[in-house]
């Protein structure tokens, strides 16, 4: 079983290691969670579920991951560079998290949009990692 926990911080080192999101974010643009006082442009996760589709239980193998992109750029020219430089580091990506297998990542549905309650540029990411236990 891939905690979801596990997942994130396997996700998040992913990411981290990747110069050109690095450089689009400025830095220390991922972020667990964020703060009133978060510098433009980050990266945040969002939910993140866990379950088996035959059942609906829940079901560590299977894991929904929601990544968050906020701009405040005029134009979605920079949410949209994050989001494929996102995209190309972790779409069919293959993580070893723990003993128990591979976790696959396939991306699963995107969107970007401008929230005018709150001013800034928003996209979405939601991946699926399927974990396999190892033979």
């Amino acid at each position: 079983m891939t905690a979801p926990g596990d997942l994130l911080q396997a996700l998040f080192l992913r990411l981290k290691s990747d110069a050109s999101l690095s450089a689009l974010l400025g830095g220390a643009g991922l972020l667990e969670q964020a703060t009133d006082n978060a510098a433009f442009p980050y990266v945040t996760c969002g939910q993140t579920s866990a379950f088996d589709w035959n059942t609906g239980a829940d079901n560590n193998d299977d894991q929904l991951v929601t990544l968050h992109v906020w701009s405040k750029a005029h134009g979605d020219d920079e949410t949209l560079a994050i989001m494929n430089a996102i995209k190309a580091r972790l779409a069919d990506a293959a993580l070893v998290i723990g003993p128990r297998g591979e976790t696959r990542l396939s991306l699963e549905f995107t969107e970007a949009r401008y929230d005018e309650d709150l001013l800034v540029h928003h996209g979405l990411l939601r991946f699926r990692a399927l974990t396999q236990e190892s033979a």
